[in-house]
């Protein structure tokens, strides 16, 4: 990799059939208006189009990877981390969508901010062609996202720029699937320093919510604390940890079973406040479609 122009921002992007997603999740780094990047894409073991489509990219700034095997969200993003040429690295997943002046406020505010080693951004939940369903949650100062470490923290994992050096002392643990993310706050916390901007900087892709998926996340975070409780000895968090998951478990389980989903469902998608950031989002969409014709020269 040291034959490659170091760029500021390395974007990692694991992708796991992605076929259908991927497209746009590339477009929206095209369309960024910071352009000191690199496109840093890792096949998980797809059996769809998702290389082929990934490689049908010209642009010298992308490059992808892959050696056809399955290894996990983790193992891919501590790849990402070792090949990353930039000053910082910046997550992406390959089924959402970054707004155009996303790298350059997370830039601008890392530069301004050299003691934050990780930052996040708010974000707009969307389904099926682009719907709008709402936003997330944001709290912005370390303190704020920090506030109850055995809840969780609010800092969504594809809208992450770190410094890439804490990215190599902090590596994703494999055994946290699900909940790489949340486990590697929990892990770093106490001797890091993160923030969020409030502007909205991604499009968060939510079309279908899957029981399993979050249980399981739920179940192996709960566990990380549990253990890291213990070991201090600090069993009334550990208690307070189970009890949490456990209604939150149950809450998932009313809100999907019902059908209600996001009308339940407030700690994963909150109302979109007025009309400006539905009308925002429109705009970020209609970019990265593909104009009709586009797709098969793109992909040929």
């Amino acid at each position: 990799m040291t034959s490659r122009h170091a760029p500021c921002v390395s974007v990692g992007m694991p992708v796991f059939d992605s076929e259908v997603t991927i497209t746009a999740a590339i477009r929206s780094i095209l369309n960024q208006t910071f352009s000191d990047w690199e496109l840093l894409i890792i096949d998980d073991g797809s059996s769809d189009g998702t290389i082929r489509l990934a490689r049908a990219y010209s642009d010298p700034r992308i490059h992808v990877f892959s050696d056809g095997t399955h290894q996990g969200l983790a193992a891919r993003l501590n790849q990402l981390v070792r090949v990353s040429g930039g000053k910082y690295f910046a997550r992406m997943d390959g089924d959402d969508v970054s707004y155009p002046e996303r790298l350059a406020l997370q830039v601008k505010y890392m530069e301004r901010h050299p003691e934050v080693d990780l930052l996040g951004g708010g974000v707009l939940v969307f389904g099926r062609d682009g719907k709008p369903l709402g936003t997330r949650k944001v709290p912005t100062t370390h303190e704020s996202i920090c506030r109850r470490p055995w809840k969780g923290f609010y800092l969504t994992h594809p809208t992450w720029m770190g410094r890439t050096k804490w990215f190599h002392e902090h590596p994703y643990s494999s055994d946290a699937p699900r909940c790489e993310d949340q486990d590697l706050l929990l892990r770093t916390h106490e001797c890091s320093r993160f923030a969020a901007l409030p502007e909205i900087v991604l499009g968060y892709r939510e079309e279908q919510l899957s029981l399993t998926k979050i249980l399981t996340s739920r179940k192996y975070f709960a566990a990380a604390v549990v253990r890291r409780a213990i070991s201090r000895q600090e069993y009334l968090i550990a208690a307070a940890a189970l009890i949490e998951q456990a209604l939150k478990g149950v809450a998932d389980s009313v809100a999907i079973i019902t059908g209600l989903n996001h009308r339940l469902l407030r700690h994963r998608a909150l109302p979109i406040a007025g009309a400006a950031p539905k009308q925002r989002w429109q705009e970020v969409w209609e970019k990265v479609q593909l104009e009709k014709g586009a797709f098969h020269s793109a992909a040929s």
